[in-house]
């Protein structure tokens, strides 16, 4: 939107992402192809076919190895363009990693997903930037989101459509009371105090703080890994969100 060196190089880096990821969710359905002799999603059965397509999901949602330009490119584009980027530009590839979920390889799932939150937890630690907070938040989410996939397909959009309500939230009372720094956000009380305390709510609720709505699919992907017998993973994951939410 605004002619802004700081916006146009985040446009760059997003474009040369997305399309590198691109490339390979198409390269992944042509190898797919190659072995199997169909082109249906449902079919995805080869393995290292699935295996690019599951790299290329993780680079278009930012999951960890894969998540350096998320921070980035939200931080140099405008809070609204920064909310569709968070939310509304992660659902097709969620949507493919639904539809390609039941020959996803569990293991390669697991570790990205523990990778991301632990990530999303220590570098959101030390940022006064909102927009870059939101961002390590989302690649927490993310995590969550990756790890359960595998065995209860329908709890990740649950998850997704929640996490998304939240954001939405947040990035919108951000934008009515203007804030882009912690330091802003600090004296920004005084302004409108009840949309304040709205907002204070919301990100706990973010964080996933039990009583509110952001704690639900918590639960609920805590209590389905523990029937999958990785109740050692759901504590590990358990522990890394709390680091987001200590912040």
């Amino acid at each position: 939107k605004s002619h802004h060196p700081r916006a146009i190089e985040a446009a760059t880096k997003y474009f040369l992402t997305q399309s590198a990821a691109s490339a390979l969710v198409l390269f992944s359905s042509m190898t797919n192809a190659w072995h199997t002799g169909q082109w249906d999603i449902t079919q995805l059965t080869h393995p290292t076919s699935s295996l690019i397509l599951t790299s290329a999901i993780a680079m278009k949602l930012g999951l960890v190895p894969f998540h350096f330009w998320f921070p980035e490119v939200l931080q140099g584009s405008p809070l609204t363009t920064g909310l569709l980027l968070s939310t509304i530009m992660k659902l097709p590839p969620i949507a493919l990693l639904y539809m390609t979920s039941h020959s996803l390889n569990p293991t390669l799932l697991t570790t990205l997903a523990i990778l991301s939150t632990a990530l999303g937890g220590w570098m959101g630690l030390n940022q006064t930037q909102i927009r870059k907070v939101l961002a390590f938040s989302s690649i927490s989410h993310l995590g969550w989101m990756a790890i359960i996939i595998v065995y209860n397909p329908k709890l990740t959009l649950l998850n997704f459509y929640l996490y998304a309500m939240m954001t939405a939230t947040i990035f919108l009372t951000l934008n009515t009371i203007k804030v882009l720094k912690l330091s802003t956000l600090m004296t920004a009380w005084t302004k409108i105090p009840s949309l304040n305390a709205m907002l204070l709510l919301t990100l706990l609720s973010l964080a996933g703080l039990p009583p509110l709505t952001g704690f639900l699919p918590k639960w609920l992907i805590i209590q389905e890994l523990t029937k999958q017998d990785m109740a050692p993973a759901a504590t590990l994951i358990s522990l890394l969100s709390l680091l987001s939410l200590f912040f």
